[in-house]
């Protein structure tokens, strides 16, 4: 079933500089994100390109309004910006043809322009250097009258399911084969989050690692090998059971993805 999907993230101006360095692929290495193919990088690309640092961009458009609307209050703790991620299921996005895939992307800018505000966004990058192609959109949430409101902007959970309904009407008017999935907030599942994917990789990658050295296990360098594998082993085992451990909570989601891929399997044999 391929869906469109749509997903806010909202930061406060401290993380503005760590997020522009991996958005913008200014980062010499992703050790937290071993999926970037840095060969494939040259293929991102932006539909909207930030003139200014993020932070610069973020407090332009903050202080902008203020002038407009001199009893915005901008506090510390205030959500400063949001990161918007675009994307669909994978299998759609990899069976389009380039120029689809752009066309994708530049509809759902469209939509967002349209409800936030063009001038609000400062930055649209499309990546493809990742196995899931996707966009990452950036902007200061303002309300028509000028005031920093992420709450009344993109709202609670009731909202965000209105907002998942416009969205899936967007992009299903050029994209008609695309459905609406069902929403979190109908069936109360918990959303997984990002590290916790990314720390299952790193643990996948880091045991694919020690089977390779028992494999290269040898007559010659028997004990040497055999004391580099129990090392390696001392140091993950505790970390695999940590992270078992954090996966508790998500017990009903990753049984719904279980039985999906079951029954995937099923209808591909």
């Amino acid at each position: 079933m391929p869906c469109a999907i749509m997903r806010f993230e909202k930061r406060k101006g401290g993380p503005a500089t760590a997020i522009e360095k991996h958005h913008e692929r200014k980062k010499e290495r992703y050790g937290s994100n071993p999926g970037i193919d840095r060969e494939r990088s040259c293929l991102n690309y932006h539909l909207i390109k930030p003139r200014l640092q993020y932070y610069g961009e973020i407090q332009t458009r903050i202080e902008k309004a203020q002038k407009e609307n001199p009893k915005l209050k901008a506090r510390k703790d205030s959500v400063k910006f949001i990161d918007t991620i675009i994307t669909a299921t994978p299998e759609f996005l990899a069976g389009l043809p380039e120029d689809r895939v752009r066309f994708y992307f530049e509809h759902a800018l469209e939509f967002l322009k349209r409800e936030v505000g063009a001038e609000n966004i400062f930055s649209a990058v499309v990546h493809m250097d990742e196995h899931n192609q996707h966009m990452h959109i950036c902007f200061v949430p303002l309300t028509k009258d000028k005031r920093l409101s992420a709450k009344e902007v993109i709202g609670g959970r009731d909202k965000l399911v209105e907002w998942q309904d416009k969205f899936h009407d967007h992009m299903s008017a050029e994209f008609p084969e695309l459905e609406r999935g069902q929403a979190a907030a109908a069936t109360k599942r918990k959303h997984i989050p990002t590290w916790l994917y990314k720390q299952a990789h790193r643990l996948t990658d880091e045991m694919t690692e020690i089977r390779t050295e028992i494999e290269s296990i040898g007559t010659f360098n028997a004990g040497k090998q055999k004391e580099k594998v129990l090392k390696l082993l001392m140091d993950w085992y505790p970390r695999i059971n940590a992270f078992e451990s954090k996966l508790k909570p998500y017990d009903d989601q990753l049984k719904i993805f279980r039985e999906n891929e079951s029954v995937y399997r099923l209808e591909t044999e």
